[in-house]
């Protein structure tokens, strides 16, 4: 495998993607700027907000990417190099940046509201409520995942009981650098939206302080807490960060933390290129293709599984860089509420997309250059375990082998290993918010608000009571055992992936558009996902009736019998209003 080639052409052909298709997407579905956007005409100052579209789109971006276009190609990598790129490639071009697209299209001419509320339109409110369901407890998991991921990448270490601040330091360094974010955040969003800075020279300000927040939480890190106490300190962060207007902490936030994924994706090109230059990564030991079953691997704590077939695992491990049902609860949760105008929904939307799959190109490239490390010598000294080590390592040691850069080696990994946790956090409290809006629609008509509902409804919807309910439950489950639900999420999300692709598919349709570009990846998204929980539902209720099932086998069997109906539930109702002339108004 060349990195350096399959990074260029690879590039190569998204940029043309964007160029070409994406624009084609914008004629066919009538995109018109003319049109006044939901930011502008609900404005509220608390969730729609107008915002310039490089800041828009760092809010986008950076809530979209987290860890899964690292850990996705990483754990795929199993498989061989060509089936990851073919899938990144044509998945994140036809699939995932059309749903993205098409996600943010749909919500902004929806008065910015979620897919739940497009579906609801164009299919039925039973398909709305049991898509609304689905979406919360999926976000209700992953918050509960993040949460608890975070806590990880901040808490101390204790060996009998006594702190070991040797230990601890790098984690200390990360929380400190995270806290010192949050705050230069704060200051940011008042500069820019209340003392009316330009946001050109807030932005050079802004990068400046993402280094200085480096040095500082680097060189002094006082604070050395536990995980539970962790765990309560960021409820108590994303309880007030998801009812926060958007302009104080998620926007100003989210476009620095972009500077800190551009910076890496920068660094990591360079090591790439560099290494290749050097003559170091020209020829790497990662096979082309190992096999249609992968026969060992890890999963992304590390420890011994195996992913199965390519088909459908290639394309359930391989979620955000390619295709993932999450961006289309950003795109119509947040993003579409703060969208300045439309022609920016293609670059933020789209655009946004295919850098995703520039990043998992990325990952693979860092996965191949350690590849006899990471696949084929587990349990001896030295393996790298987890996709993060992988990608840290991996693109770490491309830079070392620069002339000049040798010494450089640990600062980057330190560095690549606290950007990719900062992602978490920052993707923890859109996931919170977006939940929030979720659970407030389940109760609500279109166009209404918990002002114009009474009883249990005006309480249920009522923001701050929405978002006590989801910090809860997100919370207490991440602190008791989300891992006996986790192994689902894969499937779950692109469920969510195909449920999107259909809700907007059926849209344009009820409107005369041209949809027919949504046809393959929907149906190919629900085949997937329904053949991958099939596969779970036979081998786990095969353990329980040979009586070696534990607990979490029994919750993951159910729950994907539960999904499967649902699915196909959905998918029924969806296809009534496509192809046999159910319409909506």
């Amino acid at each position: 495998m060349n990195a350096v080639l399959v990074l260029l052409v690879g590039c190569a052909i998204l940029i043309v993607g964007y160029v070409f298709y994406g624009s084609w997407l914008a004629k066919q579905w009538g995109v018109d700027d003319s049109k006044t956007t939901p930011a502008h005409e609900l404005e509220d100052g608390m969730d729609y907000v107008p915002a310039k579209a490089p800041v828009l789109m760092g809010h986008h971006f950076s809530s979209i990417a987290g860890a899964g276009p690292i850990n996705g190609p990483i754990q795929a990598a199993v498989f061989g190099w060509v089936p990851v790129v073919l899938w990144v490639l044509i998945g994140g071009i036809f699939f995932g940046a059309v749903h993205d697209y098409g996600a943010l299209f749909a919500s902004i001419r929806h008065k910015g509201q979620s897919i739940g509320e497009v579906i609801s339109a164009n299919i039925g409110k039973r398909a709305k409520k049991l898509f609304l369901i689905f979406s919360y407890l999926t976000l209700i998991l992953v918050v509960a995942a993040f949460a608890a991921i975070v806590a990880g990448t901040f808490q101390a270490t204790y060996k009998d009981g006594v702190l070991d601040v040797a230990a601890s330091e790098a984690n200390a360094s990360v929380a400190m650098v995270s806290i010192l974010f949050i705050v230069m955040a704060i200051v940011f969003g008042l500069c820019v939206y209340r003392r009316g800075a330009p946001l050109s020279v807030a932005t050079v300000v802004g990068v400046i302080g993402i280094v200085l927040c480096l040095i500082i939480g680097l060189n002094f890190h006082p604070i050395y807490l536990s995980n539970s106490t962790w765990m309560w300190i960021i409820g108590v962060y994303i309880l007030i960060a998801s009812v926060a207007p958007v302009w104080i902490l998620l926007q100003p936030r989210d476009y620095l933390s972009s500077f800190l994924l551009y910076g890496m994706m920068i660094i990591a090109f360079v090591g790439i290129v560099g290494a290749g230059l050097m003559g170091q990564n020209t020829n790497l030991a990662m096979p082309a293709f190992t096999g249609w079953t992968d026969t060992m691997t890890v999963n992304a704590k590390g420890d011994p599984a195996s992913l199965g077939t390519v088909f459908p695992a290639l394309f359930i491990t391989i979620a955000c860089g390619a295709i993932s049902g999450f961006h289309s609860l950003v795109g119509s949760g947040t993003t579409a509420k703060q969208l300045d105008h439309e022609r920016d929904a293609k670059p933020i939307a789209y655009g946004g997309m295919l850098i995703e799959c520039a990043l998992a190109l990325i990952s693979l490239c860092a996965v191949a250059f350690v590849w006899n490390r990471y696949s084929l010598n587990f349990g001896e000294e030295g393996f790298l375990r987890t996709p993060t080590q992988v990608f840290a390592n991996g693109l770490a040691g491309m830079v070392a082998t620069i002339p000049g850069l040798a010494g450089a080696e640990s600062t980057v990994r330190t560095l690549l290993i606290l950007t990719v946790s900062a992602f978490c956090l920052t993707s923890l409290d859109t996931a919170t918010r977006l939940a929030r809006y979720m659970f407030q629609e389940f109760w609500l008509e279109p166009g209404q608000t918990y002002k114009d509902v009474t009883g249990i409804k005006a309480t249920l919807a009522n923001p701050y009571v929405a978002t006590a309910i989801t910090v809860v439950l997100g919370v207490t489950l991440g602190m008791n055992g989300y891992t006996v639900i986790w192994p689902l999420f894969g499937a779950a999300n692109q469920l969510l992936a195909g449920l999107g692709l259909l809700a907007v598919c059926a849209w344009l349709g009820n409107i005369g558009k041209n949809n027919k570009m949504f046809y393959i990846p929907m149906v190919f998204m629900l085949v997937v996902t329904i053949c991958s929980l099939c596969q779970t539902i036979m081998s786990r209720f095969k353990a329980i009736f040979a009586g070696t099932a534990a607990f979490a086998t029994y919750v993951q069997g159910i729950l994907a019998l539960v999904l499967v109906v649902l699915a196909v539930v959905l998918a029924i109702e969806g296809i009534q209003t496509i192809f046999g002339g159910k319409k909506k108004a």
